[in-house]
């Protein structure tokens, strides 16, 4: 491992392709691994892990499911890229719009992040403003419009949170507390110029944090009072929670929504969605520029079909069911000795280590960051993975049967 590790060091980036991966929150090298079977990771030195990050949530059915790994094997046969139109994108969208009928027209990407700069790119076209709103807490891709932190007063737009982005495009964004109803209510008094409002209507990359269904309501009801668009980042929530996600969940409908993870089976993909009226201002229809070489790759169209076709009442019933109880009983074992607050929404769920239950990223913030490194060391030690930062999700899929939950709680016990 320690060799993997230096090797990585010296060809990649800071030895990884993406920053959580070099484990920095958590201490240690980082672990590569080398395949995946059903719930479980198997590392270059074949050690296994059964795994609740689960490529953050993708993997619904586990890892390389038979099904998915079969649709995935028969389409490379036929051919990997062709960058034309095929049928396979239409298969899947109308896949979706069966769980998402607000997504009256659907535009694939080759990821999450390029699905939400695209929406937010066909906002402003659509209202011809330029400025936008998200929350403190909601991560919605690496975009530079959307790597912001809060400015200094209420109504004051935001200023860079990353090196790289320009303060001028960084003053666009305005950044708000997530569920606070008076601070949204106040913004929008004076700010009624927006293009889009975006943000994660179950947060699941501050940890997992439901919006109040109040303050999904209020918001949904001042974006149509001015004019902004509303959009629901639905790439982790999409298919996790429920089927037709969150806002299925809420009864409150978007007006785009952008999905991701799920809909690929585990292959690179995203992909965004409205009113038939709202997407024909994408070209080639209107003037709104958007394309992609990848979009709809068809080992992606092909996988995400596999998963989508199989999916149920009765998957979600069982699987969301199973999730509630490992997710009671760990909980359990874990407040013996923690001050814990619990969250789950459907197969998704995280555990604070904090008295309050958390409501926005101030109170995730305050959660107990040393405690969170000591319970990931012990459990990666035993074999069990999870993701490598105190404000992330962790996800069941089917292949978590009851037999490695059990295995997991044993973990838990002895830690």
């Amino acid at each position: 491992m320690k060799k993997a590790w230096a090797d990585a060091k010296t060809s990649l980036a800071g030895g990884v392709d993406s920053p959580v991966r070099a484990f920095k929150a958590v201490g240690g090298n980082p672990v590569f691994m080398a395949r995946g079977k059903g719930a479980h990771l198997f590392d270059v030195e074949n050690k296994r892990y059964i795994d609740y990050c689960l490529s953050w949530g993708a993997l619904f059915f586990g890892h390389a499911d038979t099904k998915t790994v079969s649709a995935i094997k028969a389409q490379a046969d036929k051919g990997t890229s062709f960058g034309t139109a095929t049928e396979m994108e239409t298969e899947l969208a109308v896949e979706i719009q069966k769980a998402f009928p607000g997504m009256q027209r659907i535009r694939f990407t080759s990821s999450g992040t390029e699905a939400v700069m695209s929406a937010i790119r066909l906002a402003r076209g659509f209202t011809g403003r330029e400025r936008i709103l998200k929350f403190e807490g909601c991560y919605h891709g690496h975009g530079d419009s959307l790597l912001v932190k809060a400015g200094s007063g209420l109504a004051t737009f935001g200023s860079p949170d990353s090196a790289g982005i320009p303060r001028e495009l960084a003053k666009l964004t305005a950044v708000l507390p997530y569920n606070d109803e008076k601070k949204l209510e106040t913004f929008f008094k004076t700010n009624r110029d927006l293009a889009c409002v975006i943000i994660e209507p179950i947060a699941a990359n501050m940890g997992v944090v439901p919006a109040k269904k109040n303050f999904l309501k209020l918001l949904r009801a001042l974006t149509r009072k001015t004019g902004a668009l509303l959009i629901f980042d639905e790439v982790i929530s999409g298919y996790r929670v429920c089927y037709g996600g969150a806002q299925h969940l809420y009864n409150i409908s978007p007006d785009l929504t952008v999905l991701g993870k799920i809909i690929g089976g585990g292959l690179p993909v995203g992909a965004f969605g409205g009113g038939a009226r709202l997407m024909s201002h994408l070209s080639p229809q209107g003037r709104v520029y958007q394309a992609g070489t990848l979009s709809g790759n068809p080992l992606s169209m092909v996988a995400g079909k596999s998963v989508l076709t199989r999916l149920s009442k009765k998957t979600y019933d069982s699987l969301n069911a199973r999730a509630g109880e490992f997710v009671l009983r760990a909980g359990r074992l874990l407040g013996r000795k923690n001050r814990l607050s619990v969250h789950q929404a459907g197969s998704m769920f995280t555990f604070f280590y904090s008295d309050k239950p958390p409501v926005d990223f101030s109170d995730v913030r305050r959660s107990d960051t040393k405690t969170f490194r000591h319970v990931f060391r012990g459990l990666l030690k035993q074999g069990v993975y999870t993701p490598p930062s105190a404000f992330e999700a962790s996800f069941l899929s089917t292949a978590h049967t009851s037999e490695v939950l059990e295995k997991t709680l044993d973990a838990y016990r002895r830690i």
